[in-house]
């Protein structure tokens, strides 16, 4: 927490970003005080894999999905639809998170979208 309080003081001293002429909402942060703010909101979370060991430490399964698809559209060179690029991605994603719990990946896939979000 030290660390965090420390940081977000040294943003907060920093100049503020440049708004365009007539800009509404919110001051813009810079990425890295935004970091922070989302590590101190989030710390549990962040640091879950500390106490909980079935947590991984990184998000590599997400990574090795997303490029799993990408290699997929690299090969067929496109999706022809982008709702077929999207059934693509939320079948991986639930494909993903089933075999991440442990559970049966063919089973999970004959049921309906309702009973699928409500198992996991």
């Amino acid at each position: 927490m030290a660390i965090l309080t420390e940081g977000l003081a040294f943003h907060e001293r920093q100049d503020p970003l440049a708004r365009r002429t007539g800009a509404r909402g919110r001051k813009a942060r810079r990425p890295g005080h935004n970091l922070l703010v989302r590590l101190r909101d989030y710390r549990d979370d962040v640091l879950r894999f500390l106490t909980d060991f079935t947590v991984p430490f990184t998000n590599n399964q997400a990574e090795r999905d997303l490029r799993m698809m990408k290699l997929r559209m690299k090969i067929s060179g496109t999706f022809r639809t982008l709702e077929g690029a999207q059934v693509f991605a939320d079948i991986r994603s639930v494909i993903s998170t089933v075999r991440k719990h442990g559970g049966n990946i063919l089973e999970t896939l004959t049921l309906s979208p309702q009973q699928i979000i409500a198992r996991l």
